[in-house]
């Protein structure tokens, strides 16, 4: 499952980057990233537990 995140929707908490770090960071920008290569994570239950956390529900999961 692939895991991005919706820059039209993040607004920067961290809140991903501080639960799953080996899969998201904090760009540049201030935004919610996934980290290159990680986009094949969506399956994971950290991963999971992060999008379902996400205050702005900015994480995408899906096929």
């Amino acid at each position: 499952m692939k895991v991005s995140v919706d820059r039209d929707v993040c607004y920067g908490s961290g809140d991903c980057a501080h639960r799953v770090p080996s899969v998201f960071a904090l760009a540049d920008s201030g935004y919610g990233t996934v980290l290159p290569g990680q986009e094949d994570r969506g399956d994971e239950p950290q991963v999971r537990e992060a999008a379902d956390w996400c205050p702005s529900q900015a994480i995408v999961i899906a096929e």
